[in-house]
């Protein structure tokens, strides 16, 4: 598999940057394939259009029907993305995680998680009892999920909203 980009695009992005890599960290190709698996796995069903390459494409990107701009987000039109065409912020996105990845090895896979030893409330003895933020309706899947802030942002753009639909049924 291929990440995003390439490593002289990586090597310049880190320049451009001002960041080298640690000591020890994983060569440029494998933190670019682990940064463009969490781009994939985190967003790729959140991402506008659809493989050019159908379900057997590696990555997410290109995308036949793939529009761009915050129009996409208030049901516009937005800006047309050719269908051979990976986005540079696409690109830049998985050189982000790829820079959280050699400095927190692992960190993209995110937290294992279950719901079996969630605890609503506890009652300690005598009057301190703790009551936590825990609901049925808690999404441990979401909970858990590894947030890069830089990342969403260069990203947002390729996004369907993730706004509740709003549907009139008629009979």
């Amino acid at each position: 598999m291929a990440g995003y980009g390439d490593d002289a695009g990586f090597a310049a992005w880190l320049a451009g940057e001002g960041y080298t890599l640690p000591p020890g960290s994983p060569t440029a190709a494998v933190l670019r394939q682990r940064g463009s698996r969490y781009i994939d796995a985190t967003y790729g069903a959140r991402f506008v259009g659809r493989p050019t390459g159908g379900i057997a494409q590696e990555r997410a990107w290109p995308r036949i029907g793939a529009v761009a701009g915050p129009a996409v987000s208030y049901g516009g039109q937005g800006t047309p993305i050719p269908e051979d065409v990976v986005p540079i912020a696409v690109i830049e996105a998985s050189y982000h995680a790829a820079w959280q990845e050699a400095n927190t090895p692992d960190s993209l896979l995110g937290a294992v998680v279950s719901g079996a030893g969630l605890v609503k409330r506890e009652k300690v003895d005598g009057a301190v009892e703790v009551e936590y933020a825990v609901s049925e309706a808690t999404d441990l899947a979401v909970a858990s999920r590894v947030v890069i802030p830089t990342v969403e942002g260069l990203l947002a753009p390729f996004l369907i909203p993730d706004v509740p639909v709003i549907g009139i049924l008629a009979i």
